[in-house]
């Protein structure tokens, strides 16, 4: 019951105190919610960096539609996934997992075959189309986490994500920008959405019973 408590707390902040900053503590806790979410095939397919510095986050709202919450915010989590699937990539992964379990070099070659003979033939649009989804995973824990921590957060997919990759350079690491994820604590006085009452579709509509 904990964690619907919370999730019935929290809501898509739209207006952040600025003097009220999240500790390094909670942010790596809510960082450390999306590194352990489930993905496909335990790839993790994404990354997530942690904007804290005044000067990008201000850089982020343009790019943002001129939501200044990117900027109030204490800090912005970014979540980026592959822009495509390599043998490397691929590979990598189940060799730090052998190695971590104390398994025989090349235990899951099997398995990475088949998943290489799917991906690889794949353009990269589709590539990308599934590494985005596994990043969606990694937010809505993230997000739970925060709420869990009392921590207000707003999700975004409101904005430019070429111009995001551009400013973060993420082309060069074979990234592509998925989500935006601003964290910090609400304004009180001033956040419209705040008295507002949470709506959501009845139960009996929502749940399907078959």
């Amino acid at each position: 019951m904990a964690l619907l408590k919370d999730l019935e707390w929290r809501y898509a902040t739209k207006k952040y105190d600025p003097s009220k900053k999240v500790s390094q503590e909670d942010v790596d806790k809510i960082v450390e919610a999306a590194r352990l979410a489930p993905t496909s095939s335990g790839m993790q397919q994404f990354r997530v960096f942690v904007v804290s510095s005044p000067e990008l986050k201000e850089k982020l709202v343009p790019i943002a539609n001129g939501q200044q919450i990117v900027a109030e915010a204490s800090h912005v989590l970014i979540f980026a996934a592959w822009d495509q699937y390599t043998e490397e990539r691929i590979d990598s992964i189940f060799k730090l997992t052998t190695q971590e379990r104390g398994l025989p070099s090349g235990k899951f070659n099997d398995y990475t075959n088949r998943l290489k003979a799917v991906y690889l033939k794949q353009t990269p649009e589709e590539n990308f189309v599934h590494t985005a989804r596994q990043a969606y995973i990694g937010f809505g824990l993230s997000i739970a986490q925060a709420a869990e921590l009392k921590i207000d957060a707003t999700p975004m997919e409101g904005f430019n994500n070429q111009q995001l990759d551009e400013l973060l350079d993420l082309r060069s690491i074979g990234l592509k920008s998925v989500l935006m994820l601003p964290i910090g604590y609400r304004d009180e006085e001033n956040d419209w959405l705040l008295p507002m009452k949470k709506v959501r579709n009845p139960k009996e509509e929502f749940a399907v019973e078959l």
